[in-house]
């Protein structure tokens, strides 16, 4: 592995923080996550047009950057140090690769230009709380998750016509308010040929009722999804054992974008610590003069950096055919708690005030762990994936 940044790498990063930097200031975020949308489209249409950032890991072919997870992954880094409300992960990370790996050739040369181009967000649906199930982070996909029968979830049935008619209700979908695309997995078959499919759905389809929800990360919007007889295009083919696979490969990707994010809020709160602990005073000096803050800050330190050499680790290993994207992700959300929490105890009384930003960067942690893990959840499937606890016979 070559830990240095190529050219291209560190263009992207540095172009990125400048923008953020002038885009998306504390007043900002917190005016873009109270608006209807819970983003800025402003700070969206730049991100698109001057950074091609929803296209940065798609195909040249569908005017996408034709650049890798890793550089995606980089790229995610510097948006979470600024927590930039934007449907980057929904329609990026989660949804476009699923339309590129699945879709007809058709399917995949009408959304994917728009995607990239910043024109059309999309949304990943799971029904329940089983996103983490369904990306295999936390658990094997086996496709239960996806209900059937009495089992809840959302059901599809094919019409005379070869269409395709959606019932259900979906909760906890990132973006989905929002979102002018929602990719919807739905039990298809009943009992006799039980099968999870993914739909295309319009988010202005007849018969969708989508809800925007209080969410404790409100950087992250969350939406529940209701479909009432709603019309769905299959995506792709009617192929439930290839779409497992696909969710799980997704798994790994998602996990090392979000590690790769977590990092980078992490690292933000550390700087903004220190620069506190160097300014407030007490007893006639300075607070980050006295050992035990000191300890603490170190401490912190050495956390957040191990963490982002884990996710360094698993944004090379994307394209390298290492799958460590759960447990980069278990580390980040660890470091990112961990700091967050020393911020706000090193900012004394204004750390825990409303109007400073150090509890969004908290809220974050625990509603990213709500989301993709828990993180002791996240490390369990990893060590019993790699068969760490396994007794095995030793011969001498």
């Amino acid at each position: 592995m070559d830990a240095s940044f190529t050219a291209e790498q560190d263009e992207i990063r540095r172009t990125l923080r400048e923008l953020l930097t002038k885009r998306c200031g504390p007043d900002r975020l917190r005016a873009a996550i109270d608006s209807p949308a819970g983003h800025d489209p402003a700070l969206w249409a730049a991100l698109a047009e001057q950074l091609g950032l929803p296209g940065l890991a798609l195909p040249e072919s569908y005017d996408g950057v034709g650049c890798t997870t890793t550089e995606l992954a980089l790229a995610c880094e510097e948006t979470g140090r600024f927590l930039a409300p934007s449907p980057l992960l929904a329609t990026a990370v989660l949804a476009a690769p699923l339309v590129l790996a699945l879709g007809s050739e058709t399917q995949r040369a009408t959304l994917l230009p728009r995607i990239a181009a910043g024109s059309l967000t999309a949304a990943l649906a799971v029904p329940g709380t089983a996103l983490t199930t369904a990306l295999a982070l936390t658990g094997p996909n086996d496709g239960e998750w996806a209900g059937g029968g009495r089992a809840g979830g959302v059901q599809a049935r094919q019409q005379g016509d070869g269409g395709w008619r959606l019932y259900g209700q979906v909760a906890q979908v990132l973006d989905g308010h929002s979102a002018q695309l929602l990719l919807v997995a739905a039990h298809a078959g009943g009992f006799a040929r039980s099968r999870t499919l993914l739909f295309l759905v319009a988010g202005d389809a007849e018969g969708l009722v989508r809800t925007r929800q209080t969410a404790l990360d409100a950087t992250r919007p969350l939406a529940r999804i209701e479909l009432r007889d709603v019309a769905g295009e299959l995506l792709g083919v009617d192929d439930s054992p290839r779409l497992l696979r696909e969710l799980s490969a997704l798994g790994d990707t998602a996990a090392t974008v979000l590690a790769a994010e977590a990092v980078g809020a992490a690292d933000r709160v550390v700087e903004r610590t220190v620069h506190h602990v160097r300014q407030r005073e007490q007893f006639g000096r300075a607070i980050g003069s006295f050992q035990a803050v000191k300890h603490r800050l170190a401490d912190v330190y050495v956390q957040v950096q191990a963490a982002k050499s884990a996710a360094y680790y698993a944004a090379w290993g994307t394209v390298h055919g290492e799958r460590v994207g759960g447990l980069a992700l278990a580390q980040a959300l660890e470091a990112l708690r961990g700091a967050a929490a020393e911020g706000i105890q090193l900012h004394g009384g204004i750390g825990f005030t409303w109007e400073h930003e150090a509890h969004l960067y908290f809220k974050r942690a625990a509603g990213d762990e709500l989301l993709f893990g828990p993180v002791h959840r996240l490390r369990a499937y990893a060590a019993e994936g790699a068969r760490l606890f396994e007794s095995r016979e030793v011969t001498v």
